[in-house]
């Protein structure tokens, strides 16, 4: 708020404060002249007016609003609130701060987090043996503090904060075979990733399957747990411009021939004289990401093309519209919103989904839970179901 308006909100309070004072000390003092029968002589229809005084209690509301008022101005920033902080205080990260709303906001949600905090390790770690992670999350949490306080922060804070959240991992696997970790696990999840997952977790066009074993940027749970914390972002690039329409065409035939349905049954028999000119199309082009045999990359994020896994659909036109236009996705970072305790609830029970039992036969061939969808750098195609 502007210096004026801030003024003149509490000009106008303190002229209203007054006003109301002034009126009552008038009627109080005024003392009208009454006739032997107590009545002021007024007579309206046949009723008299006499001159009684308020109720006590009347009085003692209107005074003591009054009172409360003014205290209300000394504790809270309402009189020029650009200079006056008022004298009431909350703690926020350990820091007794001036009262805000903004202030008092994150200090209830500091005192409620703690309450969750605090059931979780003395609760759920306990019952899944994994109080080990305790000591991991506390040093975690004091990194991040560092990292947010500081202005400069050491060049090599960010790679420890990233060592200490893979050393979560193998709390992970044990709270994913624990009943009460996993239904809480499973409320954060309704709550915030099936809008775009799903209440099942399985996907939906653009958005990956968390119950298959296809994984784009590792499936085990330190993989999870970094794409949780750090979130993931990617980008299939358009290509007409780079290789003309009939490239195109002959780049996607040739990556329908790597799948093992060729991507689609309604595709029809491959034109073979399209796969022939996209091979070369593919080699100089897309297998800096892909691989020279489209198996994909976990560090590029470069999902496998010879399954038949597509994140938005294997058809023969869905296929060149991903090369003609690209495709871009995002999975935001976690870690500001859901802190790292529920992000390992969270984590743990998406673990739980996946089907490892259908563990890939190449490496290559994984998604990050939850992650974005499956597009990376010179991504012809994305899969996931």
């Amino acid at each position: 708020m502007t210096f004026f308006w801030s003024s003149w909100i509490t000009i106008l309070s303190f002229a209203c404060w007054l006003g109301i004072l002034a009126v009552l000390l008038m009627v109080l003092k005024y003392k009208p002249e009454v006739e032997e029968d107590g009545t002021t002589g007024h007579e309206y229809d046949g009723i008299r007016e006499y001159d009684k005084p308020l109720p006590k209690w009347w009085l003692v509301i209107f005074f003591g609003s009054i009172v409360w008022a003014v205290a209300y101005w000394i504790f809270f920033p309402a009189m020029f609130p650009k200079h006056w902080d008022g004298i009431a205080t909350v703690e926020v990260d350990g820091e007794t701060v001036p009262w805000t709303s903004h202030n008092e906001l994150n200090s209830e949600l500091e005192s409620n987090n703690k309450v969750f905090t605090d059931n979780f390790e003395k609760s759920i770690l306990v019952k899944a043996d994994a109080t080990d992670a305790a000591q991991t999350l506390s040093e975690l949490s004091e990194l991040q503090n560092t990292l947010k306080r500081s202005d400069n922060p050491p060049a090599d804070l960010q790679s420890k904060i990233d060592e200490k959240i893979t050393d979560l991992a193998p709390a992970i696997e044990k709270l994913a075979q624990n009943p009460n970790a996993l239904k809480v696990g499973s409320r954060l999840f309704l709550q915030n990733c099936a809008v775009c997952h799903g209440s099942n977790a399985k996907g939906a066009t653009g958005y990956p399957n968390l119950t298959d074993n296809d994984w784009l940027y590792g499936g085990e749970a330190a993989n999870l747990l970094t794409t949780l914390h750090k979130g993931r972002v990617g980008g299939m690039p358009a290509w007409r411009d780079q290789i003309g329409e009939e490239g195109v065409r002959a780049a996607s035939e040739y990556v329908l021939s790597l799948s093992d349905n060729n991507g689609h049954k309604n595709n029809g028999e491959l034109d073979k004289t399209l796969v022939a000119q996209g091979e070369s199309i593919y080699d100089a082009n897309c297998a800096l990401c892909h691989g020279k045999d489209g198996k994909g990359m976990i560090s590029t994020g470069a999902p496998n093309l010879t399954d038949n896994i597509w994140l938005y659909g294997g058809e023969r036109e869905t296929v060149r519209d991903t090369l003609r236009y690209g495709r871009a996705g995002v999975m935001p970072e976690w870690e500001t919103k859901l802190g790292n305790e529920r992000i390992m609830l969270v984590v743990s029970y998406v673990y739980s989904l996946s089907d490892r039992s259908a563990a890939t036969k190449n490496g290559a061939n994984v998604k990050a839970a939850a992650s974005m969808p499956k597009t990376a750098e010179s991504v012809p195609v994305v899969s996931s179901n």
